[in-house]
């Protein structure tokens, strides 16, 4: 799920720079699974800003037509930026099974109850300046107030682009996807490591 603008109903194009920026993202999450076993997918958006909640909305439609197609399976998703706030905020739909949100846009006031009973991993860019790492880390909270299984990496030096440092960034996805897909195989991963941190884990 890519990132996208605060208000823009220009219509959504895979050629644009914040979906091009996924596909990396969606190949690391590809080397963390059999593909025989997993469906991946991009969410498309109707329109580049979040708007009315448009990616949300988007988002929802994506996971009925999933379920319609596949059945009643556990879904992971993946969001960066605007589409890690549509990632998290999507959790309260009942096939998914954990978030990993990338440099998510979480204002202040960005609501976490939705991740009772999930989980939920944020990676953010230590030098984000256009997403705050600040903010991912008050929401983390929130959400492990809620009930979840959350926590917070940071990339040091990281930017909001994921181009720096961006090795480690897919390496991060990979080892998160795999987590979340099968946390009962990783007794003592990086991922639980973050769930139990009382500060940001720096990478």
């Amino acid at each position: 799920m890519h990132g996208g603008r605060a208000d823009s109903y220009q219509t959504s194009q895979p050629w644009h720079l914040a979906a091009l920026r996924m596909r990396p993202v969606l190949r690391a999450a590809a080397s963390a699974v059999h593909l025989d076993e997993v469906v991946l997918a991009h969410v498309r958006y109707r329109h580049r800003g979040w708007n009315q909640e448009d990616p949300l909305n988007d988002t929802y439609r994506a996971l009925d037509e999933l379920q319609q197609s596949a059945g009643q399976v556990p879904a992971i998703l993946i969001g960066h930026s605007m589409g890690g706030r549509a990632a998290l905020r999507a959790a309260s739909h009942p096939q998914v099974h954990g978030v990993l949100a990338l440099a998510p846009w979480l204002p202040p006031y960005e609501p976490a109850m939705q991740l009772s009973g999930k989980q939920a991993v944020v990676v953010h860019g230590e030098r984000d300046r256009v997403t705050s790492p600040r903010d991912s880390a008050d929401y983390i909270k929130r959400a492990r107030a809620a009930g979840a299984r959350a926590g917070i990496m940071l990339i040091r030096n990281g930017d909001h682009a994921m181009l720096r440092r961006s090795s480690l960034w897919h390496r991060t996805v990979t080892t998160v996807v795999t987590d979340l897909l099968r946390p009962q195989e990783h007794p003592a991963d990086l991922t639980t490591a973050s769930y139990a941190a009382t500060v940001p884990l720096v990478l």
